[in-house]
């Protein structure tokens, strides 16, 4: 290399460096833009692919605002006073997003880098709605299902071919999605036809799975890009886990635990253990969950997450002391403790005004409540809902009259009693026994049958 080249040379590599240094790769996605008729100062972004994420977002006094966000690739929902909308971001995107708070779904506009592919999301969604039509598609017999959702998955492809100055990587990951969208409907259409049909026992032609025999349900980028593939990962692993289930005559959580130490992808592998770890506070097998769940799972987060839970659920086990609560509001007036009930057995029910499951089992709790009056057992209620709530909290009781001892919690779910049994989903009921000592950290629910066997097995 000559003088003069072997200069230039260096020149050109120190120029390339320097221009690394000043212009690196874009890892975020810019949101600006106005939002008409706020009456809070926040809105909430989160993830839908990444349901880690979370970013309250402030809107100035004059509905502007404006946001750098730093997160997966993917769907992310806008959430304002129970009003949502969903807008797509990849790094280097930069949207401006306009809406009137008040009809948040109805009028956002969205423009700018990015806002072609947003845009077609939102059309491919309206098209989907119109092309299904009022009607429940489950209803139909299966070949006029079948040529239903062939046409709609044909009308859906040709919009996106349609849609000019689109990504090719985007429209790669719709098209996909669109596909997974088609299977699982054909997946669910056995089950479905059968319950809206009213035909039971409803099995499919053998041929009319044939379009899910060559998924791959290991597949990470899909697995990030698309919500149709999680969901249709979500139901194949569902279903392997309930036949485990059915063959082998264990129980739910387990059958899922060990369906999930087979999966080949840690990624997929952690995620799906991710959306069960709430069932450690529920399961009866607490020793077999956790060494399993431990055992399989290589996110040492996650593992931590599992391993305090455990550590808390061992002191909430049958026969051990049950832990207290104590000067709790009492709707009749004054205050109770856990104490105060000591020489019965005491049947809680953990709920909210806010919970619809916890609602639901209203009437059924009133009804064994009835069944068991004058016997040797308490039926309390305790309410997690927020101190702002408590209004709401004794309105509720009174219009819907409800029964036994009402009680609302100190602290909501920060309360000592609901976090020392770590409840961290409602209703949740527990049965203890006269001498304060838990029988069943996880009782039935009064809708359930097993509730009258449990109380008869110990002659309440």
């Amino acid at each position: 290399m000559n003088l003069m080249k072997k200069q230039l040379f260096i020149i050109g590599m120190a120029v390339l460096a320097f221009s690394c240094k000043q212009d690196p790769a874009i890892d975020y996605a810019l949101i600006s833009g106005k939002l008409l008729n706020k009456t809070d100062n926040q809105v909430l972004l989160s993830g839908v692919n990444d349901r880690s994420f979370r970013k309250k977002i402030e809107i100035s006094s004059d509905g502007t605002f404006k946001d750098t966000i730093r997160g997966l690739k993917g769907l992310y929902q806008i959430n304002y006073n129970k009003k949502r909308t969903q807008i797509y971001l990849e790094s280097g995107y930069d949207l401006t997003i306009n809406a009137d708070l008040e009809e948040l779904g109805k009028t956002i506009e969205i423009n700018g880098k990015g806002a072609v592919e947003n845009n077609f999301l939102k059309a491919r969604a309206k098209k989907a709605k119109e092309l299904e039509g009022a009607e429940n598609i489950y209803i139909l017999e299966q070949d006029v299902f079948t040529e239903k959702i062939d046409t709609i998955t044909s009308s859906l492809n040709q919009l996106l071919e349609n849609t000019k100055e689109i990504s090719e990587s985007f429209k790669l990951a719709q098209q996909k999605d669109i596909k997974y969208t088609y299977l699982i409907k054909l997946t669910n259409y056995e089950f479905y036809h059968g319950h809206y049909a009213k035909k039971r026992g409803f099995k499919v032609t053998p041929d009319f799975l044939n379009d899910l025999q060559n998924v791959d349900y290991n597949n990470e980028e899909d697995y990030a890009n698309s919500t149709a593939y999680k969901t249709l990962l979500g139901i194949h692993y569902k279903n392997k886990a309930n036949e485990l289930g059915r063959s082998e005559n264990i129980s739910k959580d387990i059958a899922n635990l060990r369906t999930f130490s087979a999966i080949k992808s840690e990624t997929i592998k952690n995620a799906l253990l991710n959306s069960t770890i709430a069932n450690i506070t529920r399961t009866k097998n607490l020793e077999e969950y956790y060494t399993l769940f431990m055992a399989t799972s290589t996110d040492e987060k996650q593992k931590k997450k599992v391993e305090k839970l455990y550590e808390s659920l061992k002191n909430v086990q049958e026969g051990k002391v049950s832990p207290k609560f104590e000067n709790y509001i009492n709707y009749a007036g004054g205050t109770t403790s856990l104490e105060d009930l000591k020489g019965k057995f005491v049947y809680i029910d953990v709920w909210a005004t806010w919970c619809g499951p916890c609602t639901r089992e209203i009437p059924f709790l009133k009804e064994v409540e009835k069944q068991y009056h004058g016997k040797n057992i308490e039926f309390v209620s305790i309410s997690v809902d927020k101190q702002k709530d408590y209004e709401k909290w004794r309105t509720m009781v009174k219009e819907k009259e409800l029964g036994g001892i009402q009680l609302f919690a100190d602290n909501d779910f920060k309360s000592k009693f609901i976090k020392d049994y770590a409840i961290n989903g409602i209703p949740k009921f527990i049965l203890i026994d006269p001498s304060g000592n838990i029988v069943d950290a996880n009782a039935p629910r009064p809708s359930n049958a097993r509730l009258i066997t449990l109380f008869d097995k110990h002659e309440i």
